[in-house]
Order: C-alpha cells, then structure tokens, then sequence
C-alpha cells in the first residue's frame, strides 16, 4: 500500500544545498486507468535556463485520477524542499486540483482533503509559489512519465502504445441524479472487491450512470 503523502521516487538523499534566488519550473501529471484504477504520476523539474534536474515517476497502486493528480504536486514539493530550492512554479493540466490549490474551489472530498492540506503545508515552507493550469498537450512530458509509471505497476514495457495508455483522463465531479430515467437499465453481473464494482463478462458499465448492488 502506498503512502498517503507520496515522496519522489529518486533515492532520498539529504541536501544542505540552498538556491534562495533560483526559480524552479515544475511540469506534473497524474493519471488512473479505471478511475480508480492503476495509477501513476509524473513530473519534469527545471530551473528557468530549462536544465532539467529531476524527472520523477511512482506508481500509486489503485486510486483515482484526482488522488493522482495531487500525489504529483506532492512529490514536486518533497523535491524542491529536500534540494533547497525556495522558489516554485507548478504547472498541471488537472484544472480541479489547480483551483482547489489556488482557494477558487472547495475540496469536498474526504479522499483529497488530506492530501489538499499536507500540499499546503509544503507549500508554506517555499518563499515563493504559483500552480498555473495548462492543456495536456502542453504537459507531455509529465504525462509519459505517469504512463511510464502506471505500465511499470500493471507489469507491461513502459513506452507501449495501448489503449489505457491514450484513454482521456476524467476527474471526480458531481453528476445529477437523473430523475426520469428514459428506460430501465439492464441488470449486469458482477461483483465488488475494496469498493470497486467489478462486472463479470465483456460487458461495460457507461459513464455517469449509478449502479444498485443486489446481493445474490
């Protein structure tokens, strides 16, 4: 089981290195297969020249693409903060964790809030911080670094073209109840192991439905 607060996954080495005045430009990314599903992250640390100091990339075992997402931001900070560097800027193409970051959205969820308030407190630690959103095509280093880590974890050659791998990324966000449904849904078999709904055969349960467990 991974830890709550993900580290870098590069050795730890203690530093006694300060950069008071260097800039460093974060690019992170976090992704599931499944949502939840197997999931990684990644990111690409440079200073302002574009050196790249550090790319990192850890596979989270099964959890969504939002938790994910914030493990990303987490590791950056564990990074920046170990080497000394005191000035950060992070850029992500997750548009929740961004405004939630930013205090333009609430985190509601109870998976989050912990990872939202630990990110916080790493964040104090810095003289200086911005989290900025960009499109993910803007983010494709970061974005093969998670799908690096996520076929490391499901045991397959990282750098494989599959279809998880280009399957688009869907954050958590609330969905209204339909109040007429236009036809009953089809009853499907299955079953549930950690609180994931498993469905036996090739059958596939669509987006944004919800789902009455019936015990046989």
């Amino acid at each position: 089981m991974p830890s709550l607060f993900p580290e870098p996954s590069q050795p730890r080495v203690p530093s006694t290195r300060q950069h008071p005045e260097s800039r460093l430009i974060a690019h992170c990314d976090g992704g599931a297969r499944g949502n939840p599903g197997p999931a990684g992250y990644g990111a690409v640390l440079q200073i302002e020249d574009g050196e790249t100091l550090a790319e990192l990339s850890e596979f989270l075992g099964i959890r969504t693409n939002n938790y994910a997402e914030y493990s990303g931001l987490l590791g950056v900070l564990a990074w920046t903060l170990e080497h000394g560097y005191r000035r950060l800027r992070v850029v992500s193409d997750s548009e929740l964790m961004v405004k939630q970051i930013q205090g333009r959205y609430k985190v509601n969820s109870p998976d989050l809030k912990p990872l939202w308030a630990e990110a916080r407190s790493r964040i104090a630690q810095l003289d200086e911080f911005q989290i900025t959103h960009a499109l993910r095509h803007k983010n494709k280093e970061a974005d093969r670094l998670a799908n690096a880590a996520m076929d490391r974890g499901m045991g397959r050659e990282p750098g494989r073209a599959t279809a998880d791998s280009s399957e688009p990324k869907r954050e958590l966000k609330a969905t209204p109840y339909p109040k007429h449904p236009a036809s009953p849904s089809p009853m499907l078999r299955g079953f549930t192991r950690d609180g994931v709904v498993h469905v036996l055969g090739d059958a596939k349960l669509p987006d944004g439905i919800f789902v009455k467990i019936v015990p046989e």
